[in-house]
């Protein structure tokens, strides 16, 4: 199919905004294929917030933690909004 029978399809003559869905079309498709999906797995270190993710990474799907009482991982949960911080004074 061209650009031409697109545009007669959608009913416009504006060439530009055609090519502006096709490429919006394709970036979604491609969004959307879970070609190369790979595990990454790392240990957790206590008082370790912040983790170095692979240099080679583009999407990421998931975080699963290790519950050791019944040894399964469980996803977290992505939050909404931005967590709020308080700074604990009395640890005890």
């Amino acid at each position: 199919m061209t650009i031409q029978e697109i545009m007669e399809r959608a009913g416009t003559k504006d060439t530009t905004l055609v090519i502006a869905w096709i490429k919006d079309a394709v970036n979604l498709i491609q969004s959307n294929q879970n070609d190369n999906v790979t595990t990454w797995k790392e240990n957790i270190v206590d008082g370790t917030r912040e983790y170095a993710f692979p240099a080679n990474l583009i999407k990421l799907r998931n975080i699963s933690i290790l519950d050791t009482g019944d040894n399964k991982y469980k996803k977290i949960k992505r939050l909404l909004n931005d967590p709020t911080i308080t700074e604990d004074t009395d640890p005890e």
